[in-house]
């Protein structure tokens, strides 16, 4: 397959009410399905929220109103994909309270 060949795929959106923040991990929706080329997290809450990968270790911080992009395919070498591994779990956590409003919301895209 060529370079040509490639097209972006994208996986169906993921998104976690922050009004249902415990404190501790919760999944944002389902784990990968494909591996990821390009993952975005927008935190659309109220609430500064952690992130990881593991449901343990705290790995990524996104403040309330904020977003991060993380494009693996930007720095690719020639036949080589870096990506985030399909069935990949991501895990987010903020304060538990009954003012937190907002969604965190996951897009993943993909090479198809």
């Amino acid at each position: 397959m060529s370079g040509l060949d490639i097209r972006v795929q994208i996986e169906t959106l993921r998104s976690v009410d922050s009004a249902t923040f415990t404190g501790s991990y919760q999944a944002i929706g389902t784990p990968l399905t494909h591996p990821a080329r390009i993952i975005k997290l927008v935190n659309n809450s109220n609430v500064l929220v952690t992130i990881s990968d593991d449901g343990v270790t705290d790995k990524e911080i996104l403040p309330s109103n904020s977003f991060v992009l993380l494009d693996f395919s930007s720095d690719r070498e020639t036949g080589n994909q870096f990506s985030m591994a399909a069935n990949t779990q991501i895990w987010v956590k903020g304060a538990a309270g009954g003012a937190n409003s907002g969604l965190i919301y996951l897009s993943v895209y993909y090479a198809g």
